[in-house]
């Protein structure tokens, strides 16, 4: 036998025990790195969609009270008067679940407020307002 036969019948076995091991172990310590990362960053987005979709709602609640000098009866209000095209499902509950708050005169409809009904602090009333808690606006 000539030694690049030998040669050649070494490469042909494949990789050894060892060696498997070391790349699994590789693999999953970049793994262990980087997925909290990953859903760190999914979270964000969720929370950053939700705030989006709380701050589109409230715009549209403002433009019907401007309207109407009243707010709706109902969140689905705003999409039969089309001031929304469709009430946006919370991304953090992946529900139609917004927690819906009365204006403080009840003679002048039912929704003031929409929050999420996965109670987070951002999403609460004048939540980034210097001076305004949500235990102040209420």
């Amino acid at each position: 036998m000539k030694s690049g036969d030998a040669f050649r019948l070494r490469w042909q076995r494949g990789f050894t025990m060892i060696e498997l091991i070391v790349v699994m172990t590789v693999i999953g310590l970049l793994l262990s790195l980087a997925m909290p990362r990953y859903f760190q960053a999914l979270e964000r987005g969720k929370r950053q969609i939700q705030q989006q979709d709380l701050a589109l709602m409230r715009e549209a609640i403002d433009k019907y009270y401007g309207d109407n000098a009243r707010y709706p009866d109902q969140l689905e209000d705003l999409v039969t008067r089309r001031y929304l095209r469709a009430i946006p499902i919370d991304p953090l509950t992946e529900k139609m679940d917004w927690t819906v708050l009365p204006p403080p005169d009840a003679g002048k409809g039912n929704v003031f407020d929409v929050r999420s009904a996965a109670a987070t602090p951002e999403d609460s009333f004048g939540a980034g307002v210097p001076g305004l808690s949500p235990a102040a606006s209420e």
